[in-house]
């Protein structure tokens, strides 16, 4: 069959990846794509991702027989409710189910009236009201801009003057329409865990374990950013905690199912805190995570494109996922300045040396094909280098030394990626 991708960065290469290998595809276009996905894949620039009747029509005049969402922003816009309406099988929830990532105060609302753990809230629609919350709350707390802000809208303030000037930044436009309403709420301690499900029909078929490294510098110093690198599974998860993690991602597919119009097809991602008091949630996102996309996919053994129908057709039953025994680690490679501003258009080389050494993949992100010079860089984030090992060990500096082969002007990475979860659990205190 003909299979649409939507989306241009390393989650998105790393699903065409995927999907490329399944003996189902035929042609596979990748809207609009990247200096990866263009090796294995029809790469679509002139493409709108965000609207439904564009993509439709796209499907239909190629003959695409399944669309697979790979942002969140053409969720929210409901592109798969008028695919969906237009007769093609989508994997990616309807804009409803979309609303557990865009918005934070409609996921809160949802977790609270199905019992699934997570962080005490309050939601405000004005900076006075939500000052006093915070207050009241006091530091250290978390400050939330309610809609989509490209992953720059969550601030973890340790200190009550960061947090007023968070919500200030808010409700002064810093975050456009997402910061119109935001969500403050208390600060869970523990360690962070992604634990990603494939869900339809109310049933959730759960992923590995993986976890993710936002801040941008060794030590977890620095800014935020959408993810530094990754490595699956995660060893200091116990055993209960991972039951407890798949328990409460199971009561999530079944509320979709109860409450909203059409039940919930595609992935739902459960951002996870590993508290004292036990696994609460810290965030839904209605798609698969990037970098974690990165090192969970590799280490897939059933066919992707046989999982992604089976749940587009609500037909989990169907689905028998099976996981290779290696480990997955991922390190991104970012350019200069990231995630600030950044320049553009640098010279990268090295991959093929690199995807030569056994169990690497490089993953494109920030890159494009230019006539005149190759492949260079065109974004903040640019290559996620995995490698798959037998143990945590190989697997993370077979990653490295695959890094160490690429080079680009202004290369920028951490050198500390998984090295808390090689100490072990007491790395974070609890």
């Amino acid at each position: 069959m003909n299979i649409l991708v939507l989306g241009s960065g390393g989650r998105e290469h790393a699903l065409a990846w995927a999907i490329a290998k399944s003996p189902l595809t035929d042609t596979l276009f990748v809207a609009p794509g990247n200096g990866g996905t263009v090796q294995i894949a029809k790469n679509v620039s002139n493409l709108n991702a965000e609207s439904g009747e564009e993509v439709l029509a796209f499907a239909r005049e190629n003959d695409v027989e399944l669309v697979v969402i790979g942002p969140e922003a053409p969720l929210v816009a409901g592109v798969a409710d008028a695919v969906r309406a237009g007769g093609i099988a989508v994997f990616g929830p309807d804009a409803q189910g979309a609303q557990l990532e865009g918005s934070k105060t409609f996921s809160k609302e949802f977790m609270v009236r199905n019992g699934i753990p997570t962080a005490g809230y309050g939601s405000f629609d004005n900076a006075p009201d939500a000052l006093a919350y915070a207050r009241e709350l006091g530091a250290p707390l978390v400050v939330k801009a309610d809609g989509l802000a490209a992953g720059k809208g969550v601030i973890v303030a340790d200190s009550l003057d960061v947090a007023e000037e968070a919500i200030r930044d808010c409700f002064t436009g810093a975050f456009g329409a997402a910061g119109s309403r935001v969500v403050v709420e208390e600060c869970l301690t523990g360690p962070e865990c992604s634990l990603l499900a494939f869900v339809s029909a109310g049933e959730a078929l759960c992923m590995s374990t993986a976890q993710d490294h936002k801040r941008a510098f060794d030590g977890d110093e620095g800014p935020n950013t959408g993810g530094m690198g990754c490595y699956s599974p995660v060893p200091i998860v116990e055993p209960d905690e991972l039951a407890e993690m798949q328990r409460i991602m199971q009561r999530a597919a079944e509320a979709t199912a109860r409450e909203f119009a059409r039940d919930y097809r595609g992935v739902l991602y459960g951002g996870f805190m590993l508290t004292p008091e036990g696994p609460k949630v810290l965030e839904f996102n209605a798609r698969f995570g990037d970098p974690e996309t990165q090192v969970v996919l590799p280490r897939l053994e059933s066919d992707l494109v046989e999982v992604m129908l089976a749940v587009a057709e609500g037909h989990p039953g169907d689905i028998d996922l099976s996981w290779s025994d290696r480990w997955a680690c991922g390190v991104v490679l970012v350019s200069s300045g990231y995630p600030g501003s950044y320049e553009k258009g640098k010279v990268v080389s090295g991959i093929e040396a690199a995807e030569a050494l056994d169990g690497v993949t490089v993953f494109h992100a920030g890159t494009t094909e230019r006539s005149d010079s190759g492949l260079v860089t065109s974004g903040g984030r640019v290559l996620c280098v995995t490698a798959l090992g037998d143990t945590f060990e190989s697997a993370r500096a077979q990653a490295y030394k695959a890094c160490g082969l690429i080079d680009f002007e202004g290369k920028q990475l951490r050198t500390d990626i998984g090295h808390r979860a090689s100490i072990g659990r007491s790395a974070w205190g609890n």
